[in-house]
């Protein structure tokens, strides 16, 4: 595994909110990916997916004023990191937009 890819994102939610908004969220990642697997432990989720013959692994943390996502790529996909996270980042930004 190369060195993870470390983004927070805030929000303006009562924790509570914000898990739920993620969770409902969570569905579109089904969706595209079906070897998608979750564990939620309290406000934490830890999380792997694979894809292309790879597994990527995760962890994101629900916090009172934001979001703390943490990926590990395979070195194989490790030169993606920035890109895979800039849309990890907005689209947890997208799920935590007040509705």
């Amino acid at each position: 595994m190369s060195k993870p890819f470390v983004a927070t994102v805030s929000h303006q939610l009562p924790r509570h909110e914000a898990k739920r908004q993620l969770q409902e969220g969570l569905g579109q990642i089904r969706a595209l990916f079906p070897n998608f697997e979750e564990q939620w432990t309290g406000d934490q989720m830890d999380f792997h997916v694979a894809a292309m013959g790879q597994t990527v692994i995760g962890r994101i943390d629900v916090l009172d004023d934001a979001v703390r996502i943490e990926v590990r790529l395979p070195a194989m996909l490790a030169w993606l990191g920035s890109r895979i996270g800039r849309q990890l980042t907005r689209q947890a930004t997208l799920m935590l937009e007040k509705k």
